[in-house]
């Protein structure tokens, strides 16, 4: 039986997949390997997998062309972790989300429907859906239903396009609310990268807020070996839990980590917080624990270093 990988070539996805055919598992990806960030970036960490695994590049909010891909594929999981991602983009280009994160969402529940005996549909949500709650730590207890920004409704969205689908059908079906991951071969649309990059470039870093915000920064490996826990453990019904670090980190102390790793001191530029972000996220996992069994083992003392390390070899910076 096969498990279906969707943003096989994301940072997430092609983790996950690794560790998924570590164990022996067979796994078909998919990817549209679009331009939001470097294409190639995407093609090394496919380059990455070996062992029982397929790649299809195909866009999976192209419902024909999804058919196709997956034409004579018997899967028995489907591990829903392709988006568009970004916060500050869905303020430039709010049909992409459309696109990706509503009807390509939509077309991988009707994937999940069509599949006969599917044992389990896990898919990425993300620590955004919480908005500007004031309450900390995030809750999945916690409301959802004021997002601040066009992303965190996408993917709020999909929560709930998926608890449909779980009950009027009966697919087991689990959420995950990603809490700001971060390790080697990361986004470089995110902090960390962008941080690690500039300072050793000696350009400016863009702190928002004053640089007065926090972040549940959460370890690759720790989200890998989180999504694996849950796909391991199918619901009855549909369920969502947060996976964090249990920790927010100042984000100065965040810079202050780049610095020691790089050797190189930040030229930092405050700025206001832009629209659609929030000073804080913190993630509450106690659910996450006693359903899954799982916690992070990776502070950001241990985390930011190895990040860095991959950063330099990587770029050759």
């Amino acid at each position: 039986m096969t498990i279906l990988i969707t943003g096989v070539a994301g940072f997430i996805g092609a983790a996950v997949t690794a560790a998924l055919l570590a164990r022996g598992e067979a796994v078909v990806g998919i990817d549209d390997l679009n331009a939001y960030y470097s294409p190639q970036l995407k093609r090394d960490r496919l380059a990455r997998l070996g062992g029982n695994f397929v790649f299809v590049e195909v866009d999976f909010s192209d419902t024909d062309a999804l058919a196709r891909a997956l034409a004579g594929h018997r899967l028995d999981r489907i591990v829903h972790l392709g988006a568009q991602a970004g916060v500050g983009h869905s303020l430039i280009d709010p049909q992409s989300y459309v696109r990706s994160n509503l009807a390509g969402h939509l077309n991988l529940l009707e994937v999940a429907r069509a599949a006969t005996g599917l044992r389990h549909f896990v898919y990425a949500s993300s620590s955004s859906v919480y908005g500007a709650n004031a309450a900390l730590p995030f809750a999945v207890a916690d409301r959802a239903d004021h997002p601040v920004s066009f992303y965190a409704a996408t993917k709020r969205a999909n929560e709930l396009m998926t608890a449909s689908y779980a009950h009027l059908f009966a697919i087991p079906a689990t959420g995950l609310r990603f809490f700001t991951v971060y390790g080697p071969w990361g986004r470089p649309d995110m902090a960390m990268w962008r941080f690690t990059d500039r300072i050793l470039r000696g350009e400016p870093i863009q702190l928002y807020n004053g640089g007065a915000m926090r972040r549940d920064f959460t370890f690759i490996d720790d989200i890998a070996a989180g999504v694996l826990a849950a796909l391991d453990r199918p619901p009855a019904g549909h369920v969502v839990y947060n996976l964090g670090n249990h920790r927010t980190e100042d984000l100065l102390r965040v810079v202050a980590l780049i610095e020691a790793s790089t050797g190189r001191e930040a030229i930092r530029e405050l700025l206001p917080m832009p629209p659609g972000d929030v000073p804080a996220t913190y993630a509450d996992i106690d659910a996450t624990t006693a359903a899954l069994g799982w916690t992070p083992t990776t502070s950001i003392d241990d985390g930011i270093p190895r990040f860095v390390d991959w950063f330099r070899d990587y770029t050759g910076q």
